[in-house]
């Protein structure tokens, strides 16, 4: 992939917006011990991407669709967050100490209204690999061309 993380324009004037968004990502259910709350609750937006197989290569015959259930639980989420009266009444339907409720709620409630795309493959094959890797490389191209900045020049590249 291409950077965008650049701090001068085409024409070497210093930015003062931000350039180079990060792109990283894990299997969902590796990632929602790692930085899920950060996407969930953190003070930064991060936009998502959640990528998906209808069709697995994987042979544990129940694991693919509970992976599926959780890239639509997390992305529902995202979108729709959870409030204060649905972490309540959780609570109240799990039996939990009403005394630590208070306490607990704010650590439970998300707003939502997190930007995100999901993409959900036929399967995984050499053709809809390389087709997502193009749209990525494509993205990044027209962000740089949008921000005013050279995606691929490689000044950079030998620093440090």
């Amino acid at each position: 992939m291409e950077s965008n993380g650049k701090y001068v324009d085409r024409n070497g004037n210093v930015v003062d917006y931000q350039t180079g968004p990060i792109i990283w990502g894990e299997p969902g259910t590796n990632g929602q011990h790692a930085f899920y709350q950060l996407i969930h609750q953190g003070t930064k937006m991060v936009p998502c991407d959640f990528i998906a197989p209808a069709i697995t290569h994987n042979p544990l015959s129940d694991h693919h669709q509970k992976l599926l259930s959780n890239f639509f639980a997390q992305t529902e989420a995202l979108a729709f967050g959870k409030s204060r009266e649905v972490v309540e009444q959780e609570y109240r339907d799990q039996g939990k100490d009403p005394a630590t409720l208070d306490y607990v709620v704010p650590f439970k409630v998300f707003e939502g209204n997190r930007p995100t795309n999901s993409i959900l493959l036929r399967e995984i094959t050499p053709f809809s690999l390389g087709a997502l890797i193009a749209l990525y490389e494509h993205k990044i191209f027209t962000q740089g061309v949008i921000l005013n900045i050279f995606t691929f020049d490689q000044w950079g590249r030998g620093t440090g």
